[in-house]
């Protein structure tokens, strides 16, 4: 099992990675708030799709659901992991549509389950799939809703991205 540590340090580094995606996509103060709900959001469906790959036992990813604490901390862990992509895809839509959107989603589906698998892997304690391509289709269609999920949400808050002006550098 993820031990709390090890959940604020995975947590602290993709909070460090989000820094540095508001800082290259100029992300202003609405966007950064539609992301932190689509990540709000995405939490939500990701506790929800792990905890429904472990009742069909596609994969295994020990959670403490009995310690709230545990609970509210991953959540906040995988909310922080996410929320980067929507301040890309955003990018990504305002400058190429909605098929831009469609291509982030293939790339997800892609290269979401080896990330996976190699995370699996090198911390067997955190994750383990179970033999066969089911896990690995529901891991692709998991990062697909991440990605979609998190994009509307950010989109509802935000706006869409073609009508926002980019910020200029000060």
């Amino acid at each position: 099992i993820m031990t709390p540590l090890q959940i604020i340090v995975v947590a602290s580094l993709y909070f460090a990675a989000l820094l540095i995606v508001i800082y290259f996509t100029r992300a202003t103060a609405r966007r950064i708030v539609g992301a932190l709900a689509g990540g709000a959001a995405v939490g939500i469906f990701g506790m929800g799709a792990i905890a429904l790959g472990n009742a069909l036992k596609l994969w295994q990813v020990p959670i403490s659901w009995t310690q709230p604490y545990f609970v509210v901390l991953f959540y906040l862990g995988l909310a922080i992991s996410v929320i980067p992509i929507y301040l890309v895809t955003w990018r990504v839509v305002r400058r190429f549509g909605w098929r831009g959107l469609a291509v982030c989603l293939g790339i997800v589906a892609i290269i979401g389950p080896p990330r996976d698998y190699l995370f699996a892997a090198v911390f067997p304690a955190w994750m383990v799939f179970a033999p066969g391509v089911a896990p690995i289709i529901a891991d692709a269609v998991a990062y697909v809703g991440i990605v979609a999920i998190g994009h509307v949400v950010m989109s509802l808050v935000a706006g869409p991205s073609r009508a926002d002006q980019l910020r200029h550098k000060s």
